[in-house]
């Protein structure tokens, strides 16, 4: 199983940046997924939460309105949509897929199946 995940790279603040996730060697349609980010010196914090179907997503209180999850099942890949993005969302950010989440709170921890190797995100002011 293989998760990769790419599209980070250096954005001013204001600017976008949408992230992929890329899973090979399982039924990406039976795992849910989410993404995460680590900050110098912080912990692997939850961003966003997405259903196996994608009919539900869930989202940290600092992205939402910002950060748009989905996925598409066909092509096993999970995005992240970041807009207007701020310095303080500088991180490595982290995609995971788990194949037992069923409430908001079983997203936003870190026991996840199977996480992928991370991309940084850099957001100058």
């Amino acid at each position: 199983v293989q998760l990769q995940a790419s599209g980070g790279g250096l954005v001013q603040a204001g600017g976008s940046l949408r992230l992929s996730c890329a899973a090979s060697g399982l039924t990406f349609s039976r795992y849910a997924a989410g993404w995460f980010r680590q900050a110098p010196g912080k912990e692997r914090e939850f961003v966003a939460g997405i259903s196996r179907s994608g009919g539900m997503t869930y989202y940290a209180d600092s992205v939402k309105g910002r950060f748009t999850i989905s996925r598409d099942n066909a092509k096993n890949t999970v995005y992240l949509q970041m807009n207007s993005l701020k310095p303080e969302d500088t991180a490595v950010y982290y995609c995971a897929a788990d194949r037992g989440k069923y409430s908001e709170s079983d997203y936003t921890t870190t026991q996840y199946n199977y996480w992928g190797q991370g991309t940084l995100v850099t957001v100058s002011s």
